[in-house]
């Protein structure tokens, strides 16, 4: 299997599982957040490529080159762009619900005590 062929697997199922959170988040940070990703993607994957870093299995890869970075390098900047707004969405969700039922029991007096 090719990294491209692996890459797309992934992000299909990153965006199927993810597509209820996906949806309710504004697309403008999305994008841009992605432009970034692929744009610090460009310039290190080039540097560290260009350094002997790492080198790609060339029958594993396309070919296609992006300023010296593969293009299959791309998608985990995509993957990171879409799967961390996801996690920080229902992680967050899931510490306000755990939160919210702590009221007033701690000790504390609050308004309503007193």
């Amino acid at each position: 299997m090719t990294n491209i062929v692996l890459n797309v697997i992934v992000l299909a199922v990153l965006v199927a599982v993810s597509w209820r959170v996906l949806r309710r988040l504004r697309p403008g940070p999305l994008v841009w957040t992605a432009v970034v990703m692929c744009v610090l993607t460009l310039v290190f994957d080039t540097l560290m490529i260009a350094a002997d870093l790492y080198v790609y299995h060339p029958d594993k890869i396309l070919g296609v080159y992006l300023w010296g970075a593969p293009l299959e390098d791309f998608a985990y900047a995509l993957a990171a762009a879409l799967g961390m707004p996801v996690l920080w969405t229902v992680l967050g969700a899931r510490g306000r619900d755990r939160t919210a039922g702590r009221g007033s029991g701690r000790g504390r007096a609050t308004e309503d005590d007193r």
